[in-house]
Parts: C-alpha cells; sequence; structure tokens
C-alpha cells in the first residue's frame, strides 16, 4: 500500500526524499517569490551563493586551479550587484586544504589556487574598479555606501533594522544624496565617493570605540531579528503581492528557521552539513556589521531548507525504528527554537511598518478600501507618528472629506510643525475656501 511504500522511501533512499523536499520548499517561500516577481538581484545572489556551495560539497577533492579562477570570477561578477556574495571567498579558500587521495596539496599549488581565486574575483568585478579607480579617481571598488550604511547600522538610534537616523531620508537615492550632502558639510569641501564612505565608517568606529557595551547588546539584537520571525520587508512588496495574489501562498522565515535548528543538531556531524553551516555562518557575517532585512537574510534560507528537510527525514526514520532518544532531542529542540524565533519586537513601529506601506501603496492605486484597512491599523499602532498621520490625511482628502483631512494634517503639525507636506495641503485647502489669508501664511511657511 502507499504508506509502506512512502517508509520504505524514507529509509532507503532519505538524501533524495530530503533533496526534493527542500527544493519544493524554496518553490513556496513567500519572500523568495515576492523578490523573484520584482527582478530583485537578491535572486541571483542566492542562485550564485548556493551553487558555489555546491560546487564546493558535491565531491571530496579541493578544487582545480581552473575551477578557482572560474569561481573567482562568478563570484566577482555577481558582486557587481550583491557584494555580500563576496564572503563565500574563504569558503572556497578553505576548500582549497582539502586532501586528495589522502595527500595535501604542496604550499605552491595551495599559494596558486589562492592567487587564481582572488584574480578571478578582480576580473569578474573589473567593470566596477576599473571605472572608479581609473576614470572617476575614486578608489573604491564598488559603491560609495558601505560607509553610510555602516553608519546606519552602528549608531545610537540603531535597532538592528535599517532605521534612519536624524539628518537622514528613507530611500536609496535620498539616502545616497543625504550622506554625501552631510559628509561635505563637515568637511567644509566637496568630497570624493570614497571619502565620504570613509566620513560614515568613522562616526561608526567612534560609536564603537566609545561604547562597546551598547554595541555588543546592539549585536545581540541584530542576531536576534536575524533569526526572528517577524518579516521586515523593507521594500513593502511581500503583503501586496500575497493580497492580490501574485504569489502563491507557502512558507515564511519563521517557519524554515524554526524546523531547520533542530535539523541541524541531528545532522552537524556530517561532512556537507558543516560546509552548508560554514556557508550560512559567512552570510551571517555580512549582515551583523550593519542591518538585517528580509531580503538580506534570504540567501540563508536555501541551506536552512536543506537542514529542515532532512532533519524531518532523519525524525520519520527515528519514528519508524522507535528511537525515542533521537525524537526527543528533536523535540526539546523544536519547542525551544520555535519559542526563540517567535518572540515578537516589542517596538510598536516595526508592527506598523508593514501595513503603513502597503495602504500608502494602496492609496497612491486609488484602492481606497484596502488603504483605509492597513492604513487605520498603522495608526492604532503608532498613533503618534506625523508620517502616519498625513497618510490618513491624504486618504480623507482622496474620499472627498477635506474637514476631516485637514484635522489630520494639523495633527501632524503638532508632532513636526515643519512638515511640509502638511502644510501644503493645508495651503491648497485653505485655497479651496478661499481662506487667502491662511493659505498664504501656509505656503510661506512650506518655503521658509
Amino acid at each position: 500500500d502507499i504508506p509502506a511504500r512512502q517508509w520504505h522511501a524514507i529509509a532507503t533512499q532519505p538524501r533524495e526524499i530530503a533533496a526534493f523536499a527542500a527544493g519544493l520548499a524554496w518553490v513556496f517561500f513567500v519572500p523568495a517569490e515576492a523578490y523573484g516577481v520584482i527582478l530583485m538581484p537578491t535572486s541571483l545572489a542566492v542562485f550564485v551563493f548556493w551553487g558555489v556551495v555546491w560546487f564546493l560539497v558535491r565531491n571530496a577533492n579541493p578544487p582545480s586551479l581552473a575551477a578557482c579562477l572560474g569561481l573567482g570570477f562568478v563570484l566577482g561578477i555577481t558582486a557587481s550587484a550583491v557584494a555580500t556574495v563576496l564572503f563565500l571567498v574563504p569558503l572556497v579558500a578553505v576548500s582549497l586544504f582539502r586532501k586528495t587521495q589522502g595527500v595535501r596539496r604542496r604550499p605552491l599549488g595551495l599559494a596558486a589556487g589562492l592567487g587564481l581565486l582572488l584574480l578571478g574575483v578582480g576580473t569578474g568585478a573589473a567593470p566596477c574598479w576599473i571605472h572608479n579607480y581609473f576614470i572617476a579617481r575614486d578608489p573604491v571598488m564598488f559603491s560609495a555606501h558601505s560607509g553610510i550604511n555602516f553608519w546606519i547600522g552602528n549608531n545610537p538610534e540603531a535597532n538592528g533594522y535599517p532605521r534612519f537616523p536624524p539628518g537622514l531620508h528613507a530611500g536609496q537615492a535620498a539616502m545616497l544624496q543625504d550622506s554625501i550632502n552631510t559628509a561635505e558639510a563637515a568637511a567644509g569641501h566637496p568630497l570624493k565617493r570614497a571619502q565620504v564612505s570613509a566620513f560614515w565608517t568613522n562616526k561608526a568606529t567612534q560609536y564603537i570605540h566609545n561604547h562597546p557595551g551598547d554595541w555588543l547588546r546592539l549585536e545581540v539584537v541584530k542576531l536576534r531579528n536575524l533569526l526572528s520571525a517577524f518579516q521586515y520587508d523593507d521594500l513593502s512588496v511581500i503583503t501586496p503581492l500575497r493580497n492580490e495574489h501574485v504569489i502563491f501562498p507557502g512558507l515564511y522565515f519563521g517557519v524554515v528557521i524554526a524546523l531547520a535548528i533542530p535539523g541541524l543538531l541531528l545532522l552537524w556531524r556530517a561532512a556537507t552539513a558543516r560546509w552548508i553551516l560554514f556557508a550560512i555562518l559567512l552570510h551571517m557575517a555580512a549582515l551583523l556589521p550593519v542591518f538585517v532585512t528580509e531580503r538580506y537574510r534570504i540567501p540563508l534560507v536555501p541551506g536552512l531548507l536543506v537542514f529542515a528537510a532532512a532533519g524531518n527525514v532523519r525524525l520519520a526514520q527515528a519514528c519508524l525504528a522507535l528511537n525515542l532518544w533521537t525524537i526527543a532531542r528533536y523535540a526539546f529542540a523544536l519547542v525551544v527554537t520555535t519559542l526563540v524565533v517567535s518572540a515578537a519586537p516589542s517596538t510598536p513601529a516595526l508592527w506598523a511598518l508593514d501595513a503603513y506601506n502597503t495602504g500608502r501603496e494602496a492609496l497612491e492605486s486609488n484602492d481606497l478600501k484596502n488603504a483605509e484597512q492597513n492604513l487605520l491599523l498603522a495608526r492604532a499602532y503608532v498613533p503618534e507618528n506625523a508620517e502616519t498621520n498625513f497618510a490618513m490625511g491624504n486618504l480623507r482628502l482622496a474620499q472627498g472629506n477635506p474637514e476631516a483631512a485637514a484635522g489630520f494634517y494639523r495633527v501632524v503639525l503638532l508632532l513636526d510643525p515643519r512638515h511640509t507636506g502638511a502644510l501644503n495641503n493645508l495651503g491648497v485647502l485653505a485655497l479651496d475656501r478661499n481662506d487667502l489669508a491662511a493659505a498664504r501664511s501656509y505656503f510661506e511657511a512650506v518655503l521658509s
């Protein structure tokens, strides 16, 4: 019968079943679906990251010299889009120290392999660093974002997520321009992009040096964020795509990590498992110096799914063999992991973010019903947030209720007297009422 055949397959083909289950789970991992739909380079980075890991673990021999050059080239050219993939270079380097038929490579061979690996990285990344060094005359390999991202992740206001400190606006373009303007204002003259990055790196380094205890606590918070079921989607694409049924329902990070850690505890003695764990730890090392978002931690998921699927297969084998010790270990680890990853952040603004962004995007697309539902939820979390009240004012204006809109705009000005959007909209509403004196007052405040 079918159940008997399934148990027989689990007993005789555990690797094949685990591989199929992990692949199927990745297909239905909701954040990966969402970022794949919008063609984020994250999808490319995941493919390259785990493609390189697969190449290294598929056999027990070290990569050839030609493979070192090829792997370096692939990592270098991918790093032009997603620089964190370079954290796999140590994994490739370690693989060179493997033994071939019980014999290690000679020092000259190791040096040649490492040299070709770095040559490949430099060649793959050449379009970026050649332009920066020789055309822009700016000694930075990829971009000038590294310093400002380091500061956003390591400052007195940091919370482990991309929380922008005072003086910086959200959004890549606005943030970059603000970082340049602030650094040049402090220096008193124009700066190269590498100098701008160094300015922010120095600020973050000074904070870490002067507040080591606070910084260590911040790193613990980042680690908690990294392992948390809470979804911080800074692009706000996952929820709208799910609400509009553009992507399939499926797994989220919390379920994956809760199943992966018990599986890891059962499998860590296997050589392949240690290589996968090493790759996961390297990507974690790439994130902890800055901050955590959903798209940043997606590259962890394929490896975690391998542990989750293989762990469940091992659990099924233990149940089949009545191995109570393995079953108890898995159950205990699952309970503890679930409690840890399901711990919710205590900051209401974090819970409001997804609802606010979803509601704002619905308002822009004139989906007023969905906009009201999400913006009311966001305001319930953070009733004293200026931007949430401003969005509510815009919603009431779109619904044809200018009096209610003006009430929200006045609340915004109580929270942020210099909010140009609220001042401008109140000026327009005053014009509609033919209250020219009030309109002039609001518009002058915008210009001042």
